[in-house]
């Protein structure tokens, strides 16, 4: 029997299965290649029954949603994070009549294959967690995917040619100018891509990776000077989107993590910002830069 509520409107539902996780291993001779992943897949149905009556007879069990994820990696194999996640989606969407909507967001384990004197390992791998991969597919039923692919936690620095002067200030402001500063942030990056075929995911995700780190630290020999975060940030994403033709809007976050200088005075030692150490401030000291470009 019905219970729903006349005051009462469902904006919208789904459920899934989270963390998800594979390990896939392509063989090919002696040379091999792993993926990691860690997936959540969402699903809304075109009933809502199992909400209103109790009815679950539409409902996918979540343990299926595993064990579908499982399947597709050995069926259809991994050879990117997002092409993977348009075949949840795809599975999802055309094995299932009721399925409306599918949502796979995917985590890459930032794995490397072992390398010295540039000969690369044929097998073997080290866990390299300067940066981690990831993408989010979204598909409504009969509506082209919207993916978006991204980068976290990459944290980087540069010990000179940072600098933040001329802003504004009124009473409360205590802040000094500052020509050359200690710059330190982990990067967040995150864009959606104007097409779903042919669209060279690794080799895009490696150019805004390189790209970001190109724009935050300049020129190997003499660096580039940043006169706001809100620059070098602009200026990646602006030649981001040059680089890279599918990206078709794009996001980078870039918190200052910061570091102090430590007074040694007391003892009697000069200490012209040689030794510091960063604390996690209060989060009104935390400073977040959202830009979104759009072509």
């Amino acid at each position: 029997m019905a219970t729903s509520n006349q005051n009462v409107e469902f904006v919208r539902t789904g459920y899934g299965k989270n963390h998800v996780k594979v390990m896939y291993i392509r063989r090919e001779g002696t040379q091999h290649y792993i993926i990691e992943l860690k997936a959540n897949v969402q699903l809304t149905l075109n009933s809502r029954k199992d909400y209103l009556t109790g009815d679950n007879s539409d409902i996918i069990p979540t343990d299926t949603i595993k064990n579908t994820v499982h399947a597709l990696a050995k069926l259809k194999g991994v050879k990117t994070i997002e092409g993977f996640a348009l075949d949840i989606c795809h599975h999802f969407l055309t094995a299932f009549r009721h399925v409306t909507r599918a949502k796979v967001d995917i985590e890459e384990a930032p794995w490397r294959r072992l390398e010295k004197n540039g000969v690369e390992h044929s097998h073997a791998f080290i866990f390299s967690p300067e940066s981690w991969r990831f993408c989010e597919v979204e598909q409504y039923l009969n509506e082209p995917p919207v993916i978006h692919s991204g980068i976290r936690d990459m944290k980087v620095l540069k010990t000179t040619q940072s600098g933040f002067e001329g802003f504004l200030r009124d009473r409360f402001t205590t802040l000094q100018d500052a020509r050359d500063r200690f710059f330190c942030t982990s990067v967040y990056a995150r864009w959606r891509y104007n097409k779903h075929q042919g669209v060279p995911f690794d080799a895009a995700w490696r150019t805004v990776k390189d790209t970001i780190i190109e724009k935050f630290a300049g020129p190997y020999d003499r660096g580039e000077y940043s006169p706001s975060v809100q620059k070098t940030l602009y200026e990646a994403q602006c030649l981001i989107i040059d680089r890279v033709p599918e990206v078709e809007e794009i996001e980078i976050v870039m918190p200052n993590q910061h570091y102090f200088t430590i007074d040694m005075t007391k003892m009697g030692i000069s200490n012209k910002d040689e030794v510091g150490f960063f604390k996690m401030l209060i989060a009104v000291h935390w400073h977040v830069f959202n830009v979104f470009l759009h072509y």
